[in-house]
Formats: C-alpha cells, sequence, structure tokens
C-alpha cells in the first residue's frame, strides 16, 4: 500500500516510478522564464553551473559575474576584476532570484582581493565538503596576455570557500568541469589556451592530487562539460558557433556528433543569438541544458563594443534524444523539473 501511494504522488507530481525509483516525464514541471537569470548589479551573467544546496533546501546557481553595465572600462577590463555571482531557485529551476557573490579567499600570489573569478565547477567529495575549481586571473588587466590558473578551493557551505590550491596544468589552463568515474576516482577536463584552445584532461583519486593525461579532444574551444547520460558519457564544448557535442564509452575515446546545438539563433527574449559555455543538470531520465547568451551580439551592431554587445544572459532548454545524438528545441517552452 505504501508504494501504491508513493507512485500515486509521483504519477500525480508528474512522474512516473520505475522500481523505486522516480523517473522525469517530459513536459513535466514549471515553465522556465526566458530569460532564465540576468545579474541584476552588471547585468553580466555566463559560465553558469547549478548545484542543490541541501542546507538551503533551493537549487544555487554559480556564475561569472562580468562587468557589462560598468562604464569607461578600457579593453577586456570589463572581463575582469568580478566575483562569481550566485542565484538561487525554490521551485525546481524555473525562476531565479539573486543571492549575492561567493566569499572567496585566494592568497596575494594568486591577485587577493583583486584577483578575476571565471568559470567555477563545484561537485561534493566523498568528505562531505565542497570542492570548488575556479579559473583565477591574478589580477584585472586590458588584454588576454596574462596568467590564469584553475585553483581548487573547498566550503561547507556553498558560500565562503578557503584553501586554495594550484592545479598541476600547463599555464593559461580554464573552465574546469568535473566528473567522477566508475571506480570512485575522479577526472577533470579543462581548456588549454596554449595549445590551439583544446580541450585536456587530469585525474585524480581524491580531488587533492592531480595527474595530468594530456589531449582530450582536438577541437577548438572552450568551456568544457561533461556528463553521463542515457549510458554513454557526453562532453559539450562552446565553438563560439553553438555547442559542439561529443559522446564517448568510457570517457577517454570521444566521436563528433555531426551538428551543433544552438548553433541557430531562437526567438525567445534574449535568445536570438548562438549560445554558449553550457552546464548540464541530469535529473531522473531529463537533461537541462543551462547556457549565456550575448542578446545585443546580431544585426548591423553586432560587432561593436557597447553595453548591448557585453550584457549576457542565462538561457535553460532541456536536452533531447535524437537517434544516437542529442538536439533541442530551444523556442519550446521548458518545462523545468529538477531533483535533488
Amino acid at each position: 500500500m505504501k508504494f501504491i501511494l508513493r507512485c500515486l504522488a509521483c504519477l500525480l507530481a508528474g512522474w512516473i516510478v520505475s522500481g523505486c525509483a522516480a523517473i522525469g516525464v517530459p513536459d513535466s514541471g514549471m515553465v522556465a522564464d526566458k530569460p532564465l537569470f540576468r545579474d541584476p548589479v552588471f547585468n553580466g551573467a555566463a559560465d553558469p553551473v547549478v548545484v542543490y544546496n541541501p542546507a538551503r533546501g533551493r537549487w544555487w546557481m554559480f556564475y561569472t559575474n562580468r562587468r557589462a553595465s560598468a562604464v569607461d572600462l578600457p579593453g577586456v577590463s570589463w572581463v575582469h576584476g568580478t566575483r562569481i555571482g550566485i542565484a538561487e531557485s525554490g521551485d525546481q529551476g524555473a525562476h531565479w532570484s539573486y543571492v549575492g557573490t561567493a566569499n572567496v579567499e585566494l592568497p596575494p600570489e594568486l591577485g587577493g582581493p583583486d584577483a578575476t573569478h571565471w568559470a567555477p565547477d563545484i561537485v561534493r567529495g566523498g568528505d562531505g565538503m565542497w570542492h570548488m575549481f575556479l579559473t583565477v586571473v591574478p589580477g584585472i588587466f586590458t588584454d588576454w596576455k596574462h596568467p590564469r590558473h584553475i585553483v581548487h578551493l573547498t566550503s561547507t557551505d556553498l558560500r565562503n570557500w578557503g584553501n586554495a590550491s594550484i592545479l598541476p596544468l600547463p599555464p593559461k589552463a580554464i573552465d574546469a568541469s568535473l566528473a567522477r568515474l566508475p571506480d570512485g576516482s575522479w577526472r577533470l577536463w579543462y581548456n588549454n589556451e596554449l595549445d590551439h584552445k583544446y580541450t585536456y584532461f587530469a585525474d585524480s583519486p581524491d580531488l587533492q592530487h592531480w595527474t595530468d593525461r594530456g589531449l582530450a579532444v582536438a577541437q577548438r574551444g572552450e568551456g568544457p562539460k561533461v556528463f553521463q547520460w542515457r549510458g554513454s558519457w557526453w562532453m559539450i564544448i562552446d565553438l563560439w558557433q553553438g555547442l559542439g557535442v561529443f559522446k564517448s564509452p568510457d570517457a577517454l575515446t570521444w566521436t563528433r556528433q555531426p551538428t551543433a546545438l544552438l548553433a541557430e539563433p531562437g526567438s525567445g527574449i534574449d535568445d536570438q543569438v548562438m549560445g554558449g559555455h553550457p552546464d548540464v543538470v541530469v535529473s531522473g531520465e531529463r537533461a537541462f541544458l543551462f547556457y549565456f547568451t550575448h542578446p545585443g551580439r546580431r544585426g548591423p551592431d553586432a560587432k561593436k563594443d557597447g553595453f548591448e554587445q557585453r550584457r549576457s544572459s542565462i538561457q535553460v532548454t532541456e536536452l533531447l534524444p535524437d537517434g544516437e545524438w542529442l538536439r533541442v528545441d530551444r523556442d519550446a517552452p521548458t518545462h523545468i523539473q529538477l531533483r535533488p
């Protein structure tokens, strides 16, 4: 009787039950906002990563917080000098509100309070701690010619981060993406800016000690995101011409999907351009693709450098199977239902 009641409760919530596990049903959940989120401080939210905060009972989104609305900033200094922004959702990902910024403590050699924080990824280790792998630029600069590092930090509450250590990776490694392997060890993929911006990877038994393994995918791009879904490993990379999709049986050998995702503009608010630098949240049998857009980079003014071209918005769409590959329908309403 308890099992039947549990099944009925899941069905009423828009879920079906297989054994004792709830499996997501397409078109269940609230319709997500479009755009999903805009940063209220600088209007420059980008590079999202979404995790469940059990202490809050809410989903948290961490994002690069570019200074799009700041005036009189020379060169590319507007993408420097920022802290990681945080937004939260109490309704399974449909609506988001601004929380503030992550309190990241960095030593002087990494720029201290003047460091630039980009593109985090966050996982929870077997020690119960939260682990952030953050791209750090040690200062505020007007060009792209300066050092960058992937830095490991830990936290007990997802808000306050310390114990910074630089990963032993090539210079100018950025954009970490982590996944736990079947044997319990960890793999980290990153963008190697010194080798054609190809994707490389490193392995660790414990999130503390890392061995660089070299080239993963010889594809120019950035912001790799790796996850398991529907019996395969998937990697999605920002190609600056949409999102490239790669598939693997073992997280080592990758085959590229013939077509890119989000290469063609959508029709929704702030979504009429290509999508960039994604995150993916797998929820039951469903998977949701979070990405960002530069809404003003279209039409005759696309290549200008002003507020409209600099500002960015976060969007979400559902990943859908398409034979052996993936597709999206960015113009369809996204019925989102993130489960812890």
